[in-house]
């Protein structure tokens, strides 16, 4: 199957993942059904299809893929409670449930923009002992102004605006700079759909987690592989070059001609490396 002509793929099962506040999140399992097992985690804004091109294409051939939908995204449950959603434990929670409801061992987690936040929140609570390794895409690694992107910088405060069309400008807008090349337009139309979907709540709350204890995380982990393409707007390249300068065993692995989203942009260079980095 090639990854330049994707096809959305048909999950061999989607299955609800309870927390321990009580919220729901949707999750689903694709792919072979023994190999190395990859849990993909999406970033803000955005949700499990975000995906299609690694579920879709030659990745699921060889992999166990589990994805899920964050809480407050795509089909998740969506509480309007910023305290809740600003609570890095809850984050953390959320993704050993998944975990523990996929029946995972040792997936290697894949922690894109966000999702590299989530990932460490999940390490620095539970530990590496039942992880496979990390893969940090386009990753938030500390949640500081000095190393995010200027196309994060200048809508912080735009995305959570109490004024709707100030924010569904700056959702658009804040898409659009994921990409070095623009997506096809159905495709771009249902990303911002995923954006829509996320509550005011979480987009105020996001700004606010705090990074406390992450850097002993990174520094530690066994196995990690860095993604990040060169024309990223959203985190700088200190953000990504500090995870190798604290962990001598990182590797990193840049895109030229990309920008935040190299599983998308580049898809078979991409599910190649996760393929061999999974597989060890």
């Amino acid at each position: 199957m090639s990854d330049s002509s994707y096809q959305p793929a048909l999950s061999s099962h989607h299955f609800k993942v309870h927390t321990p506040d009580g919220l729901t999140l949707a999750a689903a399992r694709y792919g072979a059904e023994s190999g190395p097992e990859i849990l993909l985690v999406h970033g803000l804004g955005q949700s499990g299809l975000s995906w299609v091109r690694q579920t879709g294409g030659t990745l699921a051939e060889s992999c166990q893929i589990i994805s899920y939908d964050l809480r407050g995204h795509g089909d998740s449950s969506k509480p309007h409670d910023v305290a809740a959603d600003a609570d890095p434990a809850l984050w953390a929670a959320d993704l050993h449930a998944v975990i523990e409801a996929a029946g995972l061992s040792r997936p290697i987690i894949v922690g894109w923009s966000l999702g590299g936040l989530i990932a460490g929140y999940y390490l620095k609570r539970y530990g590496q002992e039942h992880v496979g390794g990390v893969n940090l895409v386009g990753a938030v690694t500390k949640l500081s102004p000095e190393l995010l992107g200027q196309a994060a910088l200048a809508r912080k405060e735009l995305l959570s605006s109490p004024d709707l069309a100030t924010r569904t400008g700056a959702y658009a807008s804040f898409l659009a700079d994921c990409f070095a090349v623009p997506p096809p337009e159905a495709e771009f139309r249902r990303m911002l759909v995923f954006n829509g979907m996320v509550p005011r709540e979480v987009q105020q709350a996001v700004p606010t987690l705090d990074s406390e204890g992450l850097d002993e995380v990174w520094a530690t982990i066994r196995r990690l592989l860095v993604s990040w393409g060169d024309e990223e707007r959203h985190t700088r390249f200190e953000m990504s070059q500090r995870v190798l300068d604290l962990n001598p065993v990182a590797k990193m692995s840049i895109y030229q001609g990309v920008a935040h989203a190299p599983f998308y942009e580049r898809p078979e260079r991409f599910n190649r490396e996760l393929a061999a980095f999974a597989k060890g």
